[in-house]
């Protein structure tokens, strides 16, 4: 019977995985038809706290869904380097071709953590928007600069992409209402429940480890309040550790998140991987050793990538296509009149699911068919550390 329970609750929580993107209906109807400014291109901006890999992909894949639309030419973008989204922007100036839009050359910003930098970077922005007015939209890219655009010091359209929570992180009232005419932010209300809920059906962990910074933009990007909420509902014990994030040190935020892993293997019996500054392409390949030598299974909130590398489980990276194409559609609708806030903010992924199969392996994980038929993503190996 128990196994009974839990394949019903696998099929309904993992059958939207096989459903389009669901998101709410706007306030009114508006055109996605590529159109064009009075005969100029729309100029576009684009404005982050410091380089983090979600952002390049979430820009990557909102320029593919833009070229589905027919706003920009269908082409291939080049792989990219890195975390950094400078270089990308300067090819995405340089190398698209367009008769609508542009990406402004000189109009990427990013403050590299840096608390001094966001102040001063983000009044540059506010002057250029208020007195240059040569941009038509900008991008925030993540809390730390939606947070900063959010607010009526400007008129500029704002749509804030990759924000961990943009609600509980005060970027905007709520789902129905950003508080701003002129600013939208993507926002899945139940993506992290979603994912704890599967995590822990999959695992019944009794003492679950979460590493965060513990500030208010540190606990917004854990989820921590839907941690501790589902913690009582499902009677398990929520183990913390605090690191650093959102610092210009890189380095030092790695190594926080890595000490962090080194203590919640000892105490723990899963670990739920969150966004933050230390969770890096570098820091992860040592994060997975450190977890897999424990048997201890882990879910990486940050994407796909870090099962690639050996994390257990993720949503799939196929999750990035399909918000990049919701924004995308908002951007098109914004050049043909709409305002910001009268567009859905609201977006539900499908939940496919990415899993490798040799930390399954390792830390005895035998993963039931329907996950596996829900699965956009499996990985057999993981890579060498280099």
């Amino acid at each position: 019977m128990k196994f009974v329970r839990h394949v019903i609750f696998l099929v309904v929580i993992l059958s939207s995985g096989f459903s389009f993107v669901v998101s709410a209906a706007d306030k009114a109807v508006f055109s996605m038809k590529p159109v064009d400014n009075d005969g100029q291109r729309w100029r576009i901006g684009y404005f982050e706290g410091g380089e983090y890999y979600h952002y390049q992909e979430t820009l990557i894949e909102t320029v593919n869904g833009l070229m589905k639309l027919g706003w920009v030419e269908e082409t291939e973008i080049p792989l990219q380097e890195g975390e950094q989204t400078n270089q990308l922007w300067q090819w995405l100036a340089t190398g698209l071709k367009s008769d609508y839009i542009e990406f402004v050359s000189d109009a990427h910003y990013s403050t590299n953590w840096d608390e001094d930098k966001r102040t001063e970077t983000t009044a540059q922005i506010i002057q250029r928007l208020n007195h240059q007015q040569d941009i038509d939209l900008m991008i925030a890219m993540g809390t730390w600069s939606g947070k900063e655009l959010a607010n009526d010091k400007h008129r500029t359209p704002t749509m804030v992409l990759s924000s961990s929570d943009p609600i509980a992180s005060g970027i905007i009232k709520s789902v129905e209402n950003s508080g701003y005419d002129h600013v939208h932010a993507t926002v899945d209300p139940n993506r992290f429940e979603r994912e704890i809920k599967v995590f822990h059906e999959l695992i019944k962990f009794k003492r679950l480890g979460v590493a965060y910074e513990d500030t208010e933009e540190g606990r917004s990007y854990a989820a921590v309040e839907d941690l501790e909420r589902l913690s009582k509902e499902r009677d398990f014990e929520l183990v913390r550790c605090y690191t650093k994030s959102d610092i210009s040190d890189t380095a030092e935020a790695e190594a926080s998140i890595i000490n962090c892993f080194r203590q919640l293997v000892e105490t723990t019996d899963a670990i739920y991987v969150t966004d933050q500054g230390g969770i890096t392409l570098k820091s992860i390949p040592q994060l997975v050793s450190i977890a897999n030598a424990n048997r201890i299974p882990t879910f990486s909130q940050p994407g796909a990538e870090g099962v690639e590398k050996g994390f257990l489980f993720s949503f799939s990276r196929a999750s990035f296509r399909y918000i990049g194409e919701f924004q995308a559609t908002t951007f098109a609708k914004v050049f043909n009149g709409a305002l910001p806030n009268q567009l859905s903010q609201f977006y539900e992924q499908p939940l496919r699911m990415a899993i490798n199969l040799k930390t399954a392996e390792i830390v005895g994980f035998n993963p039931p068919m329907l996950l596996l038929g829900a699965a956009d993503e499996i990985y057999r190996e993981i890579p060498k550390r280099q």
